[in-house]
This record gives structure tokens, sequence and C-alpha cells, in this order.
């Protein structure tokens, strides 16, 4: 018998909607009794640029700035037919990237 899993993986650049969004997940998987692993936090990727404060003098003076990724797996095992239907009805908030693989 072959197992099914869908692989879920969020990405935001804030950590307390993608925590939610991955907790509206987890909790429609499980109403659905399908089996979930996760979710499980992945590093967060950390972008830095840093600029000149001036446009003409001064290379002394710089700013710089962060842009931070934050990432969360989230596989399902075994899902059903509900389980499909219930994720696709999901309305996830703005700002919160999905990536779904089977």
């Amino acid at each position: 018998m072959t197992m099914q899993k869908i692989r879920v993986k969020l990405k935001s650049f804030d950590h307390r909607l993608l925590d939610q969004s991955s907790l509206e997940i987890v909790n429609t998987v499980q109403r659905t009794r399908a089996r979930i692993a996760g979710p499980v936090p992945l590093p967060t990727r950390i972008e830095k640029f840093t600029v000149l404060r001036s446009t003409f003098v001064s290379k002394d003076s710089r700013d710089q700035f962060e842009m931070r990724t934050h990432s969360r797996l989230i596989d399902i095992l075994d899902p059903t037919e509900d389980t499909i239907d219930a994720l696709m009805k999901l309305q996830l908030p703005a700002g919160v990237a999905v990536d779904i693989k089977s």
C-alpha cells in the first residue's frame, strides 16, 4: 500500500501571521481525520542590504536594512478527499505564501 503525502510550505515576513496560518491548516486537517506532521519551523532567511546615506559624499555614513523570511513546513499524511476539499476552501490571510506539493 502506497502512502500519499501532501507537503505544504508556508512563507511570510511576519512570524505571527505565519503561526496563525499554520494553526488554521493543522486544525482543518485534524477535523478531517488525516494524519499530520508539523508545523516544522525552517531556518529564517535573512537578506541584508547596505546603502549609502548620502547621495554624494561621506562613504563612512551608511544604513543597513534586513529582510527576514520565515518558513514553516507541514506534511499531511494519507489525505482524504475531505481533507483536500477543506484545504481548497481555506482562506489564509494576505502576506502568507503557500506552496503545495504532493
